[in-house]
């Protein structure tokens, strides 16, 4: 079915994309992921392309772009190609609305050009060792000193895309003591100097998949954080973390389906030029029908996301409706990949094959963002139930 959520200047964008990605990320994308992320330059690079800064205002160097379109045609074009950006997405496509909603002008000043030139990545940590889903249940605090001008951060956090090369973190942290009558009440988001005294990195995650994307322990000992760094008010975090998190699943969504038809494109290509029997494996009708089905499940698949991004680009997708996006989108793609994958045979376990990659780098999608049970908690609500 013909797709409407783009224009000219989107398709303009696309091939810029893309001629950048086959110039220089393909190329490297090997080193990449043997160093476990790409070089901290590559980001000062996607802000010299204005890829970084779309959707920030033009006064603070960004492309001034509402729309979560262009975004959306990095993540088609990176899933084609079969390499990521890194933590390109957690800095672009979730960081943003955090600091456009809630930061105060002086904040913005100091951030949001850095932010859109990639001289400042950032990165958030909410995930903690024995907090998962329940961010209710965050257990880093943050104490503010006598004098009131700064606040001391203790504790841990995990699996943190991008912390390893960030250079602020928004940290939801706890500032008044756990109520069990409230427990979504006194958490805070402080965005933490990674130079700060205290702050260490720990491991970089070894993972199963997105291997150029990284993935750290952080750890924070007495680390002092100024008032002035406070996002938002104090004691508010989990209001705006369940606003913004409608958008962080939908990202997680609509990288699915980019995910899901590359993935059918690869099989695609390869059962034409495979050869079995003394024919192309395209040629047997279980490849056609099982093509066929995926397909099918791609189209139902799109049609949700490009919808819902149509509702947030006009500020009208609900919580629920997010999650019934990242529902079904991570679900499908998981069936679809898998199924390509299936169809390249032993070919298809060996990691210098892109349906390979995608296979391992889409497993995550039904757990970060809030896991596919989450997902069905939320929508049950929705219900009533």
């Amino acid at each position: 079915m013909k797709r409407t959520v783009f224009d000219e200047d989107h398709e303009a964008f696309r091939q810029t994309v893309r001629d950048f990605i086959a110039k220089e990320v393909t190329p490297v994308y090997h080193e990449w992921e043997d160093a476990g992320h790409p070089p901290r330059t590559f980001y000062n690079r996607l802000g010299e392309l204005g890829i970084l800064g779309i959707q920030a205002p033009e006064e603070f160097g960004g492309g001034g772009e509402s729309s979560l379109k262009f975004n959306v045609v990095v993540a088609e074009e990176t899933s084609a190609a079969g390499v990521t950006f890194g933590s390109y997405s957690v800095h672009s496509n979730l960081i943003l609305p955090y600091l456009m909603e809630n930061a105060t002008d002086e904040q913005k000043q100091r951030w949001i050009p850095g932010f859109a030139s990639g001289e400042l990545m950032f990165a958030i940590a909410m995930t903690e060792p024995g907090t998962g889903s329940d961010l209710a249940n965050i257990a880093t605090t943050a104490k503010l000193s006598e004098d009131g001008s700064h606040y001391v951060v203790n504790g841990a956090k995990t699996f943190i895309t991008g912390g390893a090369l960030a250079d602020r973190i928004l940290v939801v942290c706890r500032t008044t003591p756990f109520d069990p009558d409230n427990r979504r009440g006194g958490l805070s988001i402080l965005v933490v100097d990674t130079t700060s005294e205290g702050f260490s990195v720990g491991r970089k995650l070894d993972k199963i998949g997105l291997k150029a994307s990284d993935t750290a322990e952080l750890s924070f000992d007495d680390v002092k954080v100024p008032v002035t760094d406070l996002l938002g008010k104090e004691g508010e975090a989990f209001s705006y973390l369940t606003q913004n998190l409608a958008q962080e699943r939908l990202t997680i969504a609509f990288g699915a389906a980019a995910t899901a038809a590359a993935a059918i494109q690869h099989a695609i290509a390869y059962t034409k030029e495979r050869k079995v029997f003394g024919k192309p494996v395209a040629s047997f009708q279980n490849s056609k029908f099982v093509l066929a089905e995926c397909s099918t499940e791609l189209q139902a698949m799109q049609i949700m996301v490009d919808n819902a991004i149509e509702l947030n680009d006009r500020g009208e997708l609900s919580v629920a409706d997010a999650a019934r996006a990242k529902l079904f989108s991570t679900e499908a793609a998981g069936r679809i990949i898998d199924k390509c994958l299936q169809l390249h045979g032993g070919y298809g376990y060996i990691t210098e094959y892109p349906i390979a990659r995608l296979y391992a780098d889409t497993r995550v999608s039904r757990i970060y963002g809030g896991t596919s049970e989450v997902m069905k908690t939320i929508i049950a609500k929705d219900l009533g139930l």
